[in-house]
């Protein structure tokens, strides 16, 4: 069945328990409870095993992680459309709490496998009987120089629920009891006020941004106290590991060195004036000398075009079938099942993201649907990290994910070819405008802002550590000296809008994460070049790309389908692909008479 109104586009969590509710969850931690004692007898003895009983170690610690997964997913995925339930907040943290304890008592596999030499690990691995866990337990052996002894291991793990998390949840509740003032009755939630910034009335994108301003400042020293408890924790943490600088953890959980990652940010930035040229091009479609912050995601053209669900599932559905028969399947089945929550709802945490969930389960969509056209193609973004788990289910608990510098390859692919779908057929430049303006207005955001908020998160992790606390109006002064550069003279950048930083969530939960989106554009654009270069005969390197998930590193997943992640010159032939795109919007522009 096709569910075609998008209010009852809810999900059914309820399946990821062997019986419904809090029962189901506290039944899960139980048999995760009996799983990790049967793990213990192997306490002392892990640096003995052969291959047989190493995989038969890690077999049992799949079950761990299976069990451990549901219960988890199962919490966070009902808090995150319930964050002003108690009850289900309750859930999460007890759920939370008892998987750390668990957890805690499985720190001796990862400190016992570190002592082994490096021969015997290549030994070992080159046993078929560990496939399914090689990869995992080459890229553990690179914490090494990062562990600390076994107890102090467990008073981080064991304390972790009330330091890091605890924070993390705050932040999300108080983000998500945010409701802005938009002069239309009742006050509406976050999501809804920043869709008016795509109005094409300019009053309209100025007061909304104002309302937004005005609805963040109540919280707003709350949360940037819980910004920096979250700053000195990951710099202790990074003191007590060793690791040389804050982005270090992240880049090594990426399977990124530091110096491609700088690669990356240097190559972004040395491109900047690619969005400038774009902003000042925007500012003459909107008939304006320069852009105000509230004008930046501003339609170039007056479009009311709104999408219901039913048409925007067909055209998603028609563009993953013009590609792959095999993943127009999987996107139907996403479709039909209740795999996805779309509607925005009080209470309901704002954004969109795909969950993978465990191997031996599907992933679940959250979405906050708008009906814009931008909804359309964030609906195909997130089927393309669903359909990446999906495929790559088989991989089983330790291989299903990738890092995440590969982790937006599938979606920003899936959004490309949606992107090519709404474009076919029109050919008249006065209407490819508003497609080819949309769409570089997203490539932008994703590889130029991105670097620019990951260059923001970098002067107040440093200031952090070598200056103390930050005051609201630092943060402040930090977020628009990031964003400023960016923008050159492009774009005036308001005093309100200063305090914009405080709602993006991935600082908090994730530091460091936003590089990988500049990073996962960039490889999806090139990979998605190869497409167009090959055509159909491209599609299996896809699909084995796809299933293989995280089994590899990720220079020899790119290899599959023909990209060379160690080039320097990779970032290069991605940014000329948007700039190429800059250059169509603008033939465009000047063909359909709006630049005088």
């Amino acid at each position: 069945m096709t569910v075609t109104d998008v209010e009852a586009v809810n999900w059914d969590l309820e399946t990821l328990l062997p019986q419904p509710g809090a029962a189901g969850v506290r039944l899960l931690l139980d048999e995760a409870e009996g799983l990790v004692a049967r793990v213990e007898a192997y306490r002392g003895r892990v640096a003995a095993l052969d291959a047989a009983g190493l995989a038969d170690l890690h077999h049992l610690l799949a079950e761990v992680s299976d069990r451990l997964g549901r219960a988890g997913n199962y919490c966070m995925l009902a808090f995150s459309v319930a964050t002003d339930d108690p009850a289900v907040g309750a859930l999460m943290a007890e759920a939370q709490e008892r998987s750390t304890q668990l957890g805690s008592r499985l720190i001796f596999v990862e400190l016992e496998w570190a002592e082994l030499d490096d021969d015997r690990v290549e030994e070992l691995l080159a046993d078929e009987r560990l496939a399914f866990v090689a990869h995992h337990l080459r890229s553990a052996r690179r914490y090494r120089p990062h562990l600390l002894s076994e107890p102090e291991e467990v008073v981080l793990a064991e304390t972790s629920p009330t330091g890091a998390a605890a924070w993390s949840r705050l932040y999300d509740e108080l983000t998500s009891a945010l409701r802005v003032d938009v002069g239309e009755g009742e006050p509406v939630a976050l999501e809804v006020a920043m869709a008016r910034l795509q109005s094409p009335e300019a009053e309209v994108r100025r007061a909304a941004a104002a309302s937004i301003t005005e609805a963040l400042q109540p919280g707003l020293r709350t949360r940037g106290y819980v910004y920096n408890t979250l700053l000195a924790d990951h710099m202790i943490d990074d003191r007590l590991r060793s690791y040389p600088h804050w982005s270090a953890q992240r880049n090594l959980s990426n399977e990124a060195s530091d110096e491609s990652v700088r690669a990356l940010v240097d190559a972004v930035t040395s491109r900047y004036g690619v969005a400038q040229r774009w902003y000042r091009l925007k500012a003459r479609l909107l008939g304006v000398e320069r852009l105000h912050d509230w004008d930046r995601v501003a339609p170039v053209v007056h479009d009311d075009t709104e999408f219901d669900w039913a048409a925007a599932t067909e055209l998603v559905l028609d563009a993953y079938g013009s590609f792959s028969g095999e993943l127009a399947d999987v996107v139907r089945r996403f479709l039909a099942e209740p795999w996805i929550d779309a509607p925005v709802r009080p209470g309901k945490r704002g954004g969109a993201f795909c969950a993978y969930t465990v191997p031996s389960h599907h992933p679940y969509l959250l979405l906050n649907w708008t009906a814009k056209r931008r909804d359309v193609l964030t609906l195909a973004h997130e089927l393309g990290h669903g359909l990446h788990a999906y495929l790559a289910r088989d991989q089983g608990v330790f291989h299903q994910g990738t890092p995440l510098t590969l982790a937006e390859t599938a979606s920003v692919f899936g959004e490309t070819v949606t992107f090519g779908r709404l474009l076919d057929g029109v050919a008249e430049p006065a209407e490819r405008l508003p497609l080819l303006a949309e769409h570089l207005e997203d490539q932008i955001a994703t590889v130029f802002r991105q670097v620019a908020m990951y260059r923001f998160e970098d002067r107040v992790h440093t200031e952090r550590r070598e200056v103390g606390e930050l005051s609201v109006d630092r943060f402040g002064e930090l977020w628009a000296a990031s964003q400023e550069e960016l923008f050159g003279d492009s774009v005036e950048v308001s005093e309100g809008y200063r305090s914009w930083w405080s709602y993006i969530p991935h600082f908090i939960h994730t530091p460091g994460y936003v590089y990988a989106y500049a990073y996962g554009q960039l490889l999806a654009l090139s990979v998605y070049a190869r497409y167009e270069a090959e055509g159909a005969a491209f599609v299996p390197a896809y699909l084995e790309l796809l299933a293989a998930g995280g089994s590899a590193p990720p220079e020899e997943l790119g290899r599959i389908v023909g990209v060379d992640l160690a080039d320097p010159d990779f970032w290069v032939g991605g940014l000329d692909i948007v700039e190429r795109l800059l250059g169509e919007t603008e033939e465009a522009a000047a063909a359909s008479g709006r630049l005088g």
